[in-house]
């Protein structure tokens, strides 16, 4: 049997000694942390605990037309909630749901589903029914006993009294998508919060909802309240002023779905072979699709939006909430055709060529940049065809597109020949080849820089305008630069996309090819052309309101029982491009004369574009000039043609723009320009506008998005197109 030496005691000894000290120390510290540091934390848990507080949402600031209608409102409404706490236990959980059942009318399940929403965190009441009645609140709260943890809270639900009139413009309220909670719930909203999800709902926000206020309750250990420990009243939202007229507005809608339904009862031109035969691929009769289409007017001296249409139109009252997901989908689908997209603003989202309404633009960039020997007195003859100069001629033979045509001539059958044409009649009758020539020759005599890009990006085109929407697309240039990040994104293919030829341009000159704009772009440019060169940025909203403004009469507001709190519109313009009157008005004068002609006698007479639909128009009441434009659509088949149409006011105290186009429905002069006529005709005092008036309770049966809308009288709309593809 082995001895311990003496001399190792002493030191196991002072082992233990030095661990009992470090347990010890160690033992202070956290004793010394939970009175001296965390019992503050601790406090607070423990106030939880004891207390519940019950967020009480502000009412959301309304918002009104330019005339003070009510747009925007909201009704008292009242929510049931559950302490979390009481519902732990599913025992706990369960009986409660079966007891809540009946008085909810919400079946067990359901109920169950919604106690154990993970949203909402461990000190957050969770919603189990909206909009209960006064009695079955009362019933709850008069019986705390059987229903322990419920709390009836006040909020507010949107009301939108006029249903799809000015939807687009408007937007609607939304349950807060799960890819967005930890934004809003940073910047202080609850899970169960409803928020703008488009429209200007969505763009003013944070300024509409106001700041919430809270109720705090002391409460026992099932969650009965023993007394109120303190309340703070929330702060309404402010009020919003738009500057969109609903009775404008009203007749923009009315007009644009009025055509479109009688575009689609409208035969398409035929197909024919390089022969002059019909093309037996498309024997049968097609008709124009004409699915949709959009309108807006705005006042060029300022960048206001007078009126902004978009076809589909929706009900916003749809997104109300207490519609079954079922039946939600039938009416919104998922789709990846652009025809049946019915949540698009096609006004600051469509994507599109816009023909020779493109045209006034080219005529800026070729006068500005000195590309016309004489200017506005260069001269070209039209013989119908335009060769292009830059292309020997022994690649034309080897199969590169070197020639390009004017419209076909209905009297021929045969391209148009203009003869000799100026800017001003070039616009005027719309030749091609005069702005095939300037296309070609802009990049050609000038080292391939893209001078026509530069100049087009002048008015806007190719970035977005700012307007105060969400989704507002940007557009796109033709460049070497687009081509190839198209073909690197698989849209054209890789050969295609290893350069910027010829071709591309002159397409680019007559608003074809790579070029994609929307229709607040071209009413943007067309505004600067009326205005003398100020860029406005536009803008759907005039100013937000101090809460609480008060109502003149049903449905109306006094604006001058309010203040404003911050202007939305300025009325200085964010840049200006250089319009000497030089440049200014060969083409100004071509654009008026589409309106009234007169047009150019070569062979025979041929009337400008907007001549035939315009006659009749009060032009001495409101005078005005414009540009038709047709897109030529897949396959170039007629029946897929676009329509596009622009104008602007020559009357200074009237400084109105517009710009209307019309999906797969025809020549310019044909479908979009009756649009714009009509529009200018009512804007002229010419119509008597429909009052304005709430909409038809929302029929919760119907499968319809809206109700379909119409002129009362569509005589305005009436009159002959051109004899050319325009």
């Amino acid at each position: 049997m082995s001895m311990q030496k003496p001399e190792s005691v002493p030191k196991r000894l002072v082992a233990l000694g030095v661990v009992a000290l470090v347990l010890f120390g160690a033992l202070s510290t956290r004793m010394w942390f939970l009175q001296a540091v965390g019992s503050r934390d601790v406090e607070e848990v423990i106030i939880k605990v004891r207390t519940r507080t019950i967020k009480l949402l502000p009412e959301r600031g309304r918002i009104f037309d330019s005339a003070g209608r009510v747009m925007a409102d909201n009704k008292r409404t009242l929510v049931v909630t559950i302490d979390r706490d009481v519902v732990r236990k599913p025992a706990e959980r369960l009986a409660l749901a079966q007891r809540l059942s009946g008085p909810l009318s919400v079946p067990v399940e359901t109920l169950l589903v919604r106690m154990q929403d993970e949203r909402y965190g461990p000190f957050e009441s969770i919603p189990l029914r909206e909009d209960v009645s006064e009695e079955t609140a009362l019933f709850l709260m008069e019986r705390v006993e059987d229903y322990p943890g419920i709390f009836v809270r006040e909020e507010w639900r949107r009301n939108y009294p006029y249903g799809a009139l000015g939807g687009h413009v408007l937007g609607y309220l939304g349950a807060i998508l799960k890819g967005n909670l930890a934004y809003y719930k940073s910047i202080g909203y609850d899970p169960n919060e409803r928020v703008g999800q488009y429209g200007v709902e969505e763009t003013y926000e944070t300024a509409l909802r106001g700041t919430p206020g809270f109720v705090r309750y002391e409460v026992d250990a099932i969650g009965n309240i023993l007394r109120l420990v303190e309340r703070v009243e929330p702060l309404a939202g402010n009020d919003l002023q738009l500057s969109i007229d609903l009775k404008v507005q009203q007749f923009a809608e009315q007009a644009l779905e009025t055509q479109l339904l009688v575009r689609r009862r409208v035969e398409a031109g035929q197909v024919r072979l390089p022969d002059g035969t019909l093309d037996p691929q498309y024997a049968e009769i097609n008709y124009y699709k004409a699915p949709a289409g959009s309108v807006v007017v705005m006042n060029h001296n300022s960048g206001r939006v007078v009126a902004m249409a978009s076809y589909p139109r929706f009900d916003v009252r749809w997104f109300g909430g207490g519609l079954p997901k079922d039946k939600f989908s039938q009416l919104f689908p998922r789709t990846d055709d652009p025809d049946l997209s019915i949540l698009v603003n096609r006004a600051i989202s469509g994507r599109y060529n816009v023909g020779s309404s493109f045209k006034p633009l080219v005529a800026y960039a070729a006068l500005d940049t000195g590309q016309l020997p004489g200017g506005a007195k260069y001269s070209f003859d039209d013989r119908g065809t335009y060769k292009l100069q830059s292309i020997p001629d022994d690649r034309c033979q080897q199969g590169v597109k070197c020639v390009f045509r004017n419209s076909i001539c209905r009297a021929t059958g045969a391209p148009c020949r203009y003869g000799e044409v100026n800017v001003e009649a070039a616009l005027a009758v719309s030749s091609d080849t005069f702005f095939y020539k300037i296309g070609e020759q802009i990049l050609t005599e000038r080292g391939y820089a893209p001078v026509l890009e530069d100049e087009v990006r002048k008015f806007g085109l190719g970035s977005p305008t700012n307007i105060d929407l969400p989704y507002e697309y940007a557009g796109t240039i033709p460049s070497k630069e687009l081509k190839k990040r198209l073909a690197d994104i698989g849209a054209i293919s890789q050969e295609s996309g290893r350069a910027y030829y010829v071709g591309d341009q002159v397409l680019f000159a007559i608003g074809q090819g790579l070029l994609s704009v929307t229709p607040l772009q071209m009413a943007q440019a067309y505004s600067a052309i009326a205005n003398g060169g100020r860029i406005y940025e536009p803008r759907v909203a005039v100013a937000l309101l101090a809460p609480g403004t008060l109502d003149s009469r049903p449905g109306f507001v006094d604006f001058g029982t309010t203040e404003v709190v911050k202007r939305v519109v300025s009325i200085k313009p964010t840049r200006r491009i250089a319009m000497p009157t030089e440049t200014r008005g060969p083409i100004v004068k071509g654009m008026a004369r589409v309106i009234t002609g007169p047009g150019v006698n070569f062979d025979y007479y041929h009337k400008t574009t907007g001549e035939n639909i315009f006659r009749g128009y009060d032009y001495e009441k409101l005078p005005i000039a414009g540009k038709t434009g047709t897109a030529q659509g897949l396959n170039n088949l007629p029946w897929n043609d676009s329509s596009a149409f622009g104008a602007f006011s020559l009357d200074s105290s009237q400084p109105y723009t517009a710009y209307a186009y019309l999906e797969k429905a025809g020549y310019g002069s044909q479908a979009a320009a009756p649009v714009v006529k009509c529009i200018f005709t009512a804007l002229a005092g010419n119509y008597r506008y429909d009052e304005v008036l709430p909409a038809d309770p929302l029929d919760k049966a119907s499968f319809a998005v809206a109700p379909t809308t119409s002129l009362r009288n569509p005589l305005c709309l009436v009159g002959g197109s051109s004899d050319t593809r325009e």
